[in-house]
């Protein structure tokens, strides 16, 4: 981390800014309600993918992270002596990434999913040498159709497996969920819970994520653990879907008009780079803090349109704060992101797990 004597009309654009002050409001918001409702917190860091924002979020209350590549967790580990426990919710495969895997564990409290049989089979044979054994969660697929076993009943087998695999324990169930459909999460876990200690196999952890219904998660009382990610910026695609406002956003874009050619379009130097080009099944690629009534229809690269139905009022220099479509990838395309604090740029962070894909 570094000090930044830049201010919002000196720093380059297109320049991702993040407000800690909002970050913070946002991460205790959740706490309280799991605090409330005995859920345990395990934020995805994908969001931020900085090492001292999840140090502010374990500090408010949150028991572990969840990161998504093995890369991923290697650079928050390294970076922070307050990240001792994570989840990684991915099927990890091939024997580097497995002895990366391994050196991990050694370092901290760790925890993978899986949701099939070679990928068990390929951790039980990194990890049957190794001193402590791997926490295996089974994924489960509740109804988001992405990975996942497709029943209870498959779930039950699965953690039997686990089981009974050298090297191995069987750590729970994981879910990354529909959006708004808790009863799904309750109905699916519960089954396979029961299937699972019917077999004699204590299920010690139920996780659940995903920002869009986190303020609904205590509907699937079956679950202990919920592992937000977006929430601690927010983004358009969450305002959309009223899950929030735009004061909640931490993260913007600052970009600078480059051009004004005609009365109604003008171009920003924020394009795909910056902004990226997830649409979310919105339409535009962005909202204007303040001007409701633009769009910016389009982006290529290095440059984004704006346009207005009426006279477009603005000229060249100008600079606009953007709320992207989505926050976790824009993260991503930058190699720092600059930091606000009490409303002024107060310091350049690196984002230390950019660019973790393996």
């Amino acid at each position: 981390m570094s000090k930044a004597p830049s201010t919002f009309q000196t720093v380059s654009t297109p320049a991702v800014l993040v407000d800690l002050d909002i970050a913070q409001r946002n991460i205790d918001h959740f706490q309280a309600y799991a605090d409330a409702h005995g859920l345990k917190v395990r934020p995805h860091i994908k969001t931020h993918k900085l090492p001292a924002v999840a140090e502010m979020q374990l500090r408010a209350g949150a028991i572990g992270v969840t990161c998504q590549k093995v890369s991923e967790a290697e650079a928050m580990v390294a970076a922070s002596a307050e990240i001792r426990d994570v989840l990684i919710t991915y099927n990890i495969l091939g024997a580097e990434k497995l002895a990366h895997l391994a050196a991990l564990a050694r370092k901290v409290t760790l925890s993978v999913v899986a949701d099939n049989e070679t990928v068990i089979d390929g951790l039980s044979a990194a990890f049957a040498q190794e001193a402590q054994p791997l926490r295996v969660l089974v994924e489960c697929n509740t109804g988001a159709d992405r990975c996942g076993v497709p029943t209870p009943e498959a779930a039950a087998t699965l953690a039997q497996r686990i089981a009974k695999a050298e090297g191995l324990v069987f750590g729970g169930l994981m879910t990354y969920p529909p959006a708004n459909d808790a009863a799904a999460v309750e109905s699916f876990m519960t089954r396979a819970k029961a299937f699972i200690e019917a077999a004699g196999i204590t299920v010690a952890v139920i996780t659940s994520g995903g920002t869009p219904s986190m303020m609904d998660a205590a509907k699937a009382p079956v679950t202990t653990e919920y592992r937000p990610g977006t929430y601690v910026y927010n983004d358009r695609s969450l305002v959309t879907r009223g899950v929030c406002t735009w004061d909640d956003c931490a993260l913007t874009v600052l970009a600078t008009v480059v051009s004004v050619p005609a009365a109604n379009r003008a171009i920003i130097d924020a394009g795909s780079k910056a902004l990226t080009s997830d649409l979310l099944g919105l339409s535009g690629y962005g909202h204007v803090l303040n001007r409701d009534d633009i769009a910016i229809d389009q982006l290529s690269e290095e440059h984004g349109r704006l346009v207005s139905d009426g006279p477009i009022n603005l000229k060249v220099g100008d600079r606009l704060r953007i709320v992207p479509n989505h926050a976790c990838v824009v993260t991503n395309l930058v190699d720092a992101v600059n930091i606000i604090e009490n409303g002024e740029i107060s310091a350049i962070w690196p984002v230390a797990a950019r660019g973790r894909i393996v």
